[in-house]
């Protein structure tokens, strides 16, 4: 039943309950996404497990997330159970022996416990994703906008989160100064900023900032028989942090639209990636996220990705989504509530209906390990939706165990890369070297006779007067366009005196002017 070119997915069923056809995925079509859904239970973990075996053996490497860590038995062969043989044998495949398979996998894990550190840069995330993580409001925006436009400026290396809290404490102690360049920069909001990196730190952000940052090749191998690489993202503990996971994986889709290169429609995927509690993405999201999200989506096809979302219900993909998910696949959902019931209708209008039977009826009858399956044909129209007994899994169905799943890390072709952390010069140090330039200049000058003092400490960027060369002695230093410039205590004194007697002066004139006009 197995097809070249094509994806096994299961073996529809008749209303009597006989087999009819095999249900395919079509290789050249995997690129244009795909949607997963069904209440907890159904088989939706099995449907993920299936489609990355298939496309590892059609030699596309694979990205999904591991919520509930029975997806890493896909690195372990499959071990002979009573249900596997039965569904195997209903739908037609040889069960004597049945074909068990263990596959390429790479653990990854942003905590560093059950895989490969995950990591990227402050600078990658960018202030749009940030402020999502953050849950920021439009002014907390506007001031990590106006931070990341420093750093870039300044030539700060924004790498993980000291060096942002380094810029925000510059941004704060010198607001007045640089809102006159930059825009208002609200002292209330830089303290908010800082207050919410403080809840990162704590939840475990720092772990997912820094270098070494993750190489997209690294996620796109494939082996030396011909095989996609899976990588299986440890995300068990990522879930106490939703906000963090959704963040992350949106980052991940961002940096594979914007690296890699336009490929058209090609004979099968350069890459799949399966988003599971995809309405973690989109909870309470903005409305400027959501258009990001699905400008990713739609492009990133062009590039040869395929993204399959997986959530219990499909109303938890905007519409504006839902429209450019083409492979469908749906377990069984539960018709209890209100939203329940709006959820089978819309998710049985999906699809192309069949005349055989009623979809919305099927849907909340379907058992554990079938589904109604829809996928692209043809020039890219999809198949008459069919009632399929999915396959069963050639992999182990189930975890690893810690000892596995270490001896999978100990020959991963990634190994060494990602383990150690590497924190090089950036925008904390050069920000903490000035300041102590800054205040040792300063003390300095203090102590140093008036006649002998040339020049006040300043402590600004680079790029905002910092490379400028020091005037020669006896004359006036050039004026500056921009930056911060802290007056000496004998420069404020000199000045001070200056007034003084320029008022005097001035007083004196004034009374001797109107003097004499009174005694005229």
């Amino acid at each position: 039943m197995v097809e070249e070119g094509k994806l096994f997915i299961g073996a529809s069923r008749k209303p009597d309950d006989s087999i009819n056809k095999g249900e395919y995925l079509e290789l050249k079509f995997g690129n244009r996404h795909g949607l997963i859904t069904g209440a907890t239970g159904t088989g939706k973990t099995i449907t993920l497990q299936i489609l990355a075996e298939g496309f590892a053996n059609a030699g596309v490497p694979v990205f999904c997330a591991d919520v509930k860590g029975d997806l890493s038995g896909i690195g372990a062969i499959g071990e002979t159970k009573d249900f596997i043989l039965k569904r195997a044998e209903q739908i037609g495949l040889p069960t004597n022996p049945y074909e068990f398979q263990e596959f390429p996998v790479i653990f990854w894990d942003l905590y560093g416990e059950k895989g490969h550190r995950v990591r990227t840069t402050m600078s990658e995330m960018g202030p749009l994703l940030l402020s999502r993580l953050m849950n920021a409001t439009d002014a907390q925006e506007g001031v990590l906008n106006i931070a990341f436009k420093i750093a870039d400026q300044g030539g700060l290396p924004l790498l993980d989160l000291k060096d942002l809290q380094a810029l925000l404490n510059y941004m704060g102690e010198n607001a007045t100064q640089l809102s006159n360049q930059f825009g208002f920069i609200s002292k209330a909001s830089v303290g908010s900023i800082q207050r919410e990196l403080l809840i990162l730190e704590q939840q475990g952000a720092e772990h997912f900032f820094g270098e070494p940052a993750l190489k997209i090749t690294d996620i796109m191998r494939t082996t030396n028989d011909g095989r996609g690489a899976i990588s299986v993202l440890a995300a068990d503990k990522l879930m106490m942090n939703p906000r963090l996971y959704a963040t992350f994986l949106l980052w991940l889709l961002s940096e594979l639209f914007e690296e890699l290169p336009e490929v058209g429609d090609p004979e099968k995927p350069k890459l799949v990636f399966f988003f599971d509690e995809a309405h973690l993405l989109f909870n309470d999201a903005p409305k400027v996220l959501t258009e990001r999200v699905e400008q990713v989506v739609r492009l990133i096809r062009s590039k040869g990705v395929g993204v399959y979302f997986v959530t219990q219900n499909p109303l938890d993909v905007p519409e504006t989504i839902l429209g450019q998910l083409g492979n469908r696949v749906q377990h069984a959902l539960r018709a209890y509530t209100p939203r329940d019931q709006k959820a089978v209708k819309t998710a049985a209008d999906t699809f192309r209906p069949n005349p055989e039977f009623d979809c919305a009826t099927v849907i909340t009858n379907l058992g554990t390990g079938e589904a109604l399956v829809s996928t692209l044909e043809g020039k890219g129209a999809p198949t008459m939706v069919e009632r399929t007994l999915v396959r069963p899994p050639q992999s182990r169905v189930g975890p690893l165990t810690a000892d596995e799943r270490q001896k999978v890390m100990d020959v991963s072709p990634v190994r060494g890369q990602y383990d150690e952390d590497f924190d090089r010069e950036s925008a904390y140090e050069m920000l903490t070297a000035r300041a102590k330039k800054a205040a040792e200049a300063q003390q300095q000058a203090e102590q140093e006779p008036v006649e002998a003092n040339t020049g006040g400490s300043r402590w600004t960027l680079p790029g905002f007067g910092d490379d400028e060369p020091a005037a020669p002695a006896g004359k006036q230093a050039r004026p500056r366009s921009s930056g911060y410039q802290r007056e000496t205590v004998v420069e404020a004194a000199m000045k001070s005196v200056a007034r003084t007697v320029a008022t005097q002066v001035g007083r004196a004139l004034v009374r001797g002017i109107l003097g004499s006009l009174s005694r005229r």
